[in-house]
């Protein structure tokens, strides 16, 4: 499995991966060329050093994806956390263990940064994906909430 950082090239495939499910399929746009919507944030991230945003290759395929974000914070006697987000990995590939490695591989990251601890949210209506990350240590120790703001 060969893990990088996202170039602008992959930037269709990434987003046919977000929209490749049942929740992504009435938000994103996918196709050519590729709404300039995507291509700013993209170069956002890839220029600040605290956010990553990572492809999984399969031959010339990507068949995964995630953006991995580093967080100053001050409790837990200050450090960084790490948020883990946008997972998405391609339907054929779903159930073959390319999340969990995945997904390991992220959260070898921040420890290697000495990171205080690493969090993630996931949709409620996706069960095969919390029983991922409970597979890898995650706990559903809080409530996570948010307010769509468009």
């Amino acid at each position: 499995m060969i893990v990088r950082d996202a170039e602008e090239r992959d930037l269709p495939a990434i987003v046919a991966l977000y929209a490749d499910d049942v929740l992504g399929a009435g938000r994103e746009q996918p196709g050519e060329p590729l709404r300039e919507q995507y291509r700013r944030p993209f170069a956002a991230i890839r220029d600040d050093p605290r956010h990553r945003l990572v492809v999984v290759e399969d031959g010339d395929e990507v068949i995964a994806t995630l953006q991995l974000s580093f967080l100053p914070h001050l409790v837990r006697r200050g450090g960084e956390r790490a948020q883990i987000e946008a997972v998405r990995v391609a339907v054929a590939h779903r159930g073959s263990g390319v999340g969990s490695q995945l997904l390991a591989w992220a959260v070898e990251q921040p420890r290697q940064r000495g990171c205080a601890l690493v969090q993630l949210t996931t949709d409620a209506t996706r069960p095969a994906a919390h029983r991922v990350y409970e597979s890898l240590g995650f706990t559903a120790s809080h409530l996570g909430m948010r307010l769509v703001l468009d």
